[in-house]
């Protein structure tokens, strides 16, 4: 019985295990939050701000998505709403990302189509402007 063999064979084996466990972690895709991430991370604080006005709110937006595949938002104040927006944020695919312009001041309700986006997990993020305060809240929803 040869010995050294064997280990020569373990070396062997194992480098090629940690040559094969490398070459497969290097190819996985990484995504961030954002592409922008490091950006909006400095920007944080204005973030909270945005948060915390929002919570001081007494009618909140609500979000709720609709059997025939749109999305209902409920708002009391969407008439004092001077500009906004609503981005349905894919974490699992950004190219899944979409972008809505607040704009209907007349109903305390706004429908968006959601017939062509792909199904599954999603965080609403609706961020507006309202009397020159910036408000921000997001909310998971499925599709």
């Amino acid at each position: 019985m040869n010995w050294g063999k064997w280990i020569a064979v373990s070396f062997v084996a194992f480098a090629a295990f940690i040559g094969t466990l490398v070459t497969v972690c290097v190819r996985q895709d990484v995504n961030l939050e954002s592409k922008e991430y490091y950006k909006e991370e400095l920007a944080y604080q204005q973030q909270l701000e945005r948060k915390k006005n929002a919570s001081a709110l007494v009618h909140k937006p609500s979000f709720s998505v609709e059997a025939n595949r749109t999305l209902k938002v409920s708002f009391e104040l969407f008439d004092a709403v001077d500009e906004g927006e609503l981005i349905l944020f894919s974490p699992s695919n950004p190219k899944q990302d979409v972008k809505f312009r607040i704009g209907d001041k007349k109903s305390n309700e706004q429908i968006f189509d959601l017939s062509n986006m792909n199904g599954g997990h999603y965080k609403a993020r609706m961020k507006w402007t309202m009397a020159g305060k910036e408000f921000f809240v997001e909310d998971t929803i499925f599709i």
